[in-house]
This record gives structure tokens, sequence and C-alpha cells, in this order.
């Protein structure tokens, strides 16, 4: 498989995943009855956190992949191991979140995976965009 394809895997999952928070969000509005914001209602803030939070990496983490799967010095173990890396780390955490509004081992190795993905796709893009000049 080409870096596209695990690239194009990684933003698939991630873009389904944050599909599956909106609809939690929408879920909680319609069980307690909130058309608008969170209502004061701890349940359908909490959903809507574990959404917030998934759009706040996810679009910049896909863009970061996409852009590693097309340039030239980026291996495919880099784009798998980061893709991986992040989308683990994206699921642990929107799990964590969505199950309990405290500390939970799927938030904390939730963002920890997400910003190791985060910092490493960052990384790879400034190595990338720096190594023909060197």
């Amino acid at each position: 498989m080409t870096k596209l394809d695990w690239a194009s895997i990684y933003a698939g999952v991630n873009i389904l995943l944050l599909f599956l928070l909106a609809f939690g969000v929408v879920r909680a509005r319609q069980k307690h009855k909130v058309s608008i914001g969170d209502g004061g209602n701890p349940a359908v803030l909490q959903a809507m956190r574990a959404h917030g939070n998934a759009t706040e990496y996810i679009p910049v983490a896909v863009v970061g992949l996409g852009l590693m799967a097309i340039l030239d010095p980026v291996p495919v173990l880099w784009v798998q191991a980061l893709g991986g890396v992040f989308t683990l780390g994206r699921i642990l955490h929107a799990i964590g979140l969505s199950g309990s509004s405290g500390v939970s081992f799927g938030r904390m190795a939730g963002m920890v995976l997400t910003w190791t993905g985060f910092v490493g796709i960052g990384g790879v893009l400034v190595w990338a965009g720096v190594s023909p000049l060197l």
C-alpha cells in the first residue's frame, strides 16, 4: 500500500469518528430535549465536549497526514506509525470523554497518543520541507 492509501485510511477513520461524536451530540440533545447549546445539562455538555475536542485536532492532523503522503522524502512507515498513533489516541480519548467527565485511562492515554502523533506529524512536515534545502 502507498503512503496515500494509508493516509486515506486514517483520514477516513477520523472523519467517521467525528461523525459518531456529532451523532452523540444530537442523540443527547434529543434525549434531554435541548435544542440549542447544552441547556445546562451535564450529559449534553459532555457529548458536546467529546465532539468539540475531536474537532480541535482531527482536521489539522488529517491535512498533515495528506501532506506527508505526497511529500517525497517521507517514508510510508512514518505515515503508518504517526497516523496509527494519532488515530488510536483519538479513539481512546473519545471513548474516555464520552464515558466519564472525570479523569480516565481513555482520556489520559488518548491525549498522550494524540499529542505524540500531532507533534510527530508537525515535526515530519518541517523536516520534509527543510530537507531539500540541506
